[in-house]
């Protein structure tokens, strides 16, 4: 595969790259790591990449791929939001499988286009929606599937992180792309974490938010997008959901968690004990599931007790994705997230950040 994106002190360049040698023995062996040529070739030999495949831009790598013999068969997308667009279409048009960073695109209408190309084209595509590979997070959505707490009544999603608590963004490159409406889009962190609570929400309960109520601020003076994000929705199928995502909770890390309450048990998860599923029965019994308990739903795809890490979600669906590249394409939507899944984040994005400014009652996410 190749790259683009993931430049000089990347975090994310590394873990496609992990996750997909682990998970599939898939190996990065091109890129476009930067816009500048020098640095592009600095950050290929980081990834063990020769100079000759490392290129300046996406139009570049795909042109010089194509003419080798030993060409790419897909790509990572792993750049600031507003390049994801271009880079697809960029693949699209050369025959290469897309494995994307979330969100799809920095915009709805781009999200649209892109899904339009897509069923035009024949690249397959995946969204790196990392949380939904981890084993025990797919053992909750199957053990909702099989009815085991009943009918879903209630889902309470919270993601908190601290690290923009203050104006980061005046000296840190990360920070900046990120509250930059012309390079993150629309939302700040609605877009960059919020996407995940939203995406895992639908996923472990397996119903679709119909509606929402939304709250997007931006609370550090200056800043533009929103840097805090809460929701209230509706599922189609009448249950409640509350949403709470933020980047300026003072002492949160990566402070992710589930809970899905049905009207016959509940399930709890939170990331800093993925490897852990908590069941309450309906006699108000507690289980505590892990990846060797007995009678797991979902197979554990990975070996047990490396489930807290970002490489072994990422290990996962580099799996699903090499199998649906080879011809088992009912993964993508199912549980590895296509770019359906990817307009209904940007179109909860769009949505949340309209019924912050205009707030006129609840919006349809139609």
């Amino acid at each position: 595969m190749a790259l683009i994106g993931g430049g000089l002190g990347s975090f994310i360049g590394k873990i496609h790259q992990m996750g997909a040698a682990l998970g599939a023995g898939i190996d990065l062996v091109a890129g476009s790591f930067s816009s500048d040529p020098e640095r592009s070739r600095a950050a290929g030999a980081s990834y063990g990449v020769t100079t000759d495949r490392c290129y300046a831009d996406h139009d570049a790598l795909f042109a010089g791929e194509a003419a080798r013999d030993d060409g790419i068969d897909l790509v990572a997308i792993a750049t600031p939001n507003h390049l994801h667009l271009p880079a697809a279409l960029a693949a699209i048009k050369a025959g290469v499988h897309i494995m994307s960073d979330k969100p799809a695109t920095a915009t709805l209408a781009e999200a649209l286009d892109l899904q339009a190309a897509l069923r035009q084209g024949t690249s397959l595509y995946a969204l790196s929606y990392s949380y939904s590979g981890y084993p025990m997070v797919r053992e909750a959505r199957a053990r909702v599937a099989a009815g085991e707490i009943g009918t879903v009544r209630k889902v309470v999603v919270t993601y908190q992180q601290g690290w923009l608590s203050a104006p980061l963004e005046q000296n840190n490159a990360r920070a900046a792309w990120r509250t930059d409406r012309s390079k993150s889009g629309v939302g700040g962190a609605s877009a960059d974490i919020g996407v995940h609570a939203f995406h895992l929400a639908e996923y472990v309960s397996g119903q679709r938010v119909a509606e929402l109520l939304g709250d997007a601020r931006g609370l550090v003076s200056g800043r533009a997008l929103d840097d805090d994000c809460n929701a209230l929705l509706h599922f189609d199928n009448g249950a409640s959901g509350v949403l709470v995502v933020s980047q300026i909770a003072f002492g949160e890390r990566n402070g992710l968690s589930i809970q899905v309450f049905g009207d016959a048990g509940a399930l709890h998860w939170a990331f800093d004990t993925a490897d852990v599923l908590t069941m309450i029965n309906g006699d108000g019994s507690t289980v505590i599931l892990r990846p060797m308990s007995p009678g797991l739903l979902s197979s554990t795809p990975l070996a047990p007790g490396l489930g807290n890490g970002l490489i072994v979600p990422f290990a996962v669906l580099y799996r699903d994705f090499a199998a649906a590249i080879g011809g088992d394409m009912t993964r993508i939507g199912s549980v590895l997230p296509g770019i359906d899944e990817g307009v209904r984040s940007m179109r909860f994005i769009e949505r949340v950040v309209d019924s912050s400014a205009n707030p006129s009652g609840w919006t349809t996410l139609a």
